[in-house]
């Protein structure tokens, strides 16, 4: 991606089944979960840079004895940070203190059967430690403590936060989604504790003899369920209760990605399967994915179910996840990014009037190789169609030669990687014009390979969000390759609204394809458009978030997707520079072709699959007008 935006989090939970001393015994070490959650974060590090945590349990303790153990990190090199801070209490044992897992378990944190990791990137702009998951809602009774870690966004925080103070008269001490979200499962959880110990109280038991009674009988769905009634968004949510009990849940819509594996030793769940694939050496067959509206609940006893805990919604699954934010060693994603690739080929070879002589085909790195790798593929079958016809009329002619068949077959795309992200570029200087020639440098070229003034330089690129780079960096570096001409285009569409559901992208007036709008309307002599759809959207600000319409769907009808594309092609163009540029995008209609599983696509298509997200896109837009640079929702 050329443009670097925040986006989505990493959630990671292992629950071992067996004692300390099994693992000790078969694996050569106690720290086996740590160790594992160790790979597991490490292998989704691409989820979150802004912070990681780690929490875990012990069960059944004795009193007095910590049981409950959290770490968390905001170091940029927080997985690295984090795990060194908690390995940091082992540092002095002897060889025989850390074989002995009872020893182990008994004096030293992190030494817990239940554990849960996070990855955080931060998409309200804060990096403190007090953003950094996992969550602990503390209590001295144990089944009431709560912690909790997620890849979530809420939309509608108002209407939760006024729940919380209005119908349970609690006292935040902020209003962010996390907090919220944390309050409501606590008074739910403390809800449902004090229920079974009422129930058991007047059959005289003790308040010991209570707490195992009252763990025991929790009813983890329940409390889910109550929880998440009001909730609108996309969320992926791990928790535990410090008894031992813990759930992993996924949004109504299959929104945000969560997968799970379990074996007789194990139960593991993360954000991305090839994760859990590569650090338990699992079978693609025998990982699971969490239903959405479900909630997989594993009890203190090793039990486990997939519970339903709110009615199931058409599946919207983020489509970036596949375009971009997971990594491509999942194999679907893996195919999934190269069929995007290849749904391009005929709209870019169509393009270049078909020249494949006078065409050279890169990528920009790193992550638009796979769909790169599928670009070819297509090219590579336009191109052999065309031999296959130039062979044919050879054939008509008479018997075609042995040499000029294998001129034909010899002539192949010209395939080059052209552009070299250089890493270690800084744009840390003060002055304007200096951070622009630094920013200019963000990329590198190999030079010598394209022909001045002949070839056509086509790019190939997984989304274009606001543009800044190719118009700051990447076009201008490209253009010292002398090209006649230079195509940009992107395996992703064009992005037209806001994501409220974990992306940050928020605000309407950063992305291109909505400047390119606004320019063209404003060319057209369409102005009034804009004021209509600002009082509408104004008009409904009260409305509930079920009655509320994405009124600014409105505005792109009245444009075309081609002339759209095309004014994002000048908009992005630096005034200097010699080569002509255009910009092609993949369709909504081919990305569902591609990831026909996944179809989230509301922030190309503006179709919500929450109601709070018209809202947001509305808000957006009123934002926009008013000249307001807050986030949306």
């Amino acid at each position: 991606m050329s443009d670097s935006i925040k986006h989505e989090c990493g959630i990671a939970f292992i629950r071992l089944l067996k004692p300390l001393d099994f693992y000790h015994d078969k694996y050569g070490t106690a720290f086996y979960g740590i160790n594992k959650m160790h790979l597991l974060m490490q292998k989704q590090r691409n989820r979150g840079q802004d912070g990681a945590g780690i929490a875990t349990i012990k069960l059944n303790p004795e009193p007095g004895n910590r049981y409950i153990s959290i770490k968390r990190s905001n170091n940029p090199q927080s997985i690295r940070d984090l795990f060194e801070q908690v390995l940091w209490h082992f540092k002095d044992l002897t060889p025989e203190q850390v074989n002995d897992t009872a020893y182990l378990r008994a004096n030293f944190p992190y030494m817990g059967e239940v554990l849960m990791g996070h990855l955080r990137y931060g998409t309200h702009g804060k990096n403190s430690i007090e953003q950094v998951h996992p969550f602990l809602r503390p209590n001295n009774w144990m089944s009431r403590n709560l912690l909790l870690a997620g890849n979530f966004n809420m939309t509608n925080v108002d209407e939760l936060f006024s729940f919380l103070i209005n119908e349970l008269g609690q006292h935040p001490k902020e209003k962010s989604d996390t907090v919220t979200v944390l309050e409501k499962f606590g008074h739910f959880l403390d809800d449902e504790v004090q229920h079974w110990f009422d129930y058991f109280k007047r059959d005289g038991y003790n308040n010991r003899e209570l707490t195992n009674l009252i763990g025991s009988h929790l009813d983890v769905k329940r409390i889910i369920k109550r929880a998440a009634r009001d909730f609108d968004g996309g969320y992926a949510l791990v928790g535990m209760l410090g008894h031992g009990d813990a759930f992993i849940m996924r949004d109504p819509n299959g929104i945000r990605p969560a997968f799970y594996y379990q074996t007789d030793e194990v139960v593991v769940a993360a954000s991305e399967r090839a994760a859990i694939m590569t650090v338990f050496n699992a079978k693609l067959a025998n990982i699971q994915e969490v239903k959405p509206a479900h909630a997989l609940i594993i009890r203190k006893d090793g039990k486990v179910t997939e519970d339903q805990f709110t009615q199931v919604k058409e599946k919207k699954s983020c489509s970036f996840e596949r375009i971009y934010f997971s990594r491509g060693n999942d194999r679907d994603i893996y195919t999934e990014r190269k069929k995007l690739g290849e749904l391009l080929a005929a709209p870019v070879m169509k393009a270049v009037d078909y020249d494949f002589e006078n065409t050279v085909f890169s990528f920009i790195p790193n992550t638009a190789e796979t769909a790169f790798f599928g670009f070819m593929e297509g090219i590579n079958a336009i191109l052999n169609k065309q031999k296959a016809e130039k062979i044919a009329t050879l054939s008509k002619n008479g018997v075609p030669t042995q040499s000029e068949i294998e001129n034909i077959l010899h002539f192949n795309a010209r395939v080059e990687k052209l552009a070299v992200k250089d890493d270690k570029a800084r744009t840390f200087i003060s002055a304007d014009n200096s951070r622009e020639e630094m920013m200019t440098h963000i990329y590198d070229v190999t030079y010598g390979i394209v022909r001045n003034d002949v070839d056509t330089l086509v790019l190939l690129d997984d989304s274009i969000v606001r543009g800044n780079t190719l118009k700051n960096s990447l076009i201008k570096i490209m253009a010292r390759l002398n090209p006649k001409r230079i195509v940009i285009v992107s395996s992703a569409p064009q992005i037209r609204f806001p994501d409220c559901y974990g992306i940050d992208m928020s605000k309407m007036g950063e992305f291109v394809a909505f400047q390119a709008l606004v320019r063209l309307l404003q060319e057209r002599g369409l102005n009034y458009k804009l004021e209509e759809v600002f009082e509408k959207c104004i008009a409904q600000e009260n409305l509930p978030k079920e009655k509320k319409v994405n009124y600014v769907k409105e505005l792109y009808d009245l444009i075309s997707y081609d002339d759209i594309s095309a004014k994002i092609g000048d908009i992005v163009t630096p005034p200097e520079i010699k080569p002509e540029v255009t910009i092609i995008y993949q369709t909504i209609e081919n990305l569902h072709i591609a990831c026909p599983d996944h179809k989230g696509d509301w922030y190309f298509s503006g179709n919500y699959p929450t109601p709070g997200g018209n809202g947001v896109a509305c808000k957006a837009f009123t934002n926009y007008m008013q000249n307001i640079n807050v986030r949306s929702y």
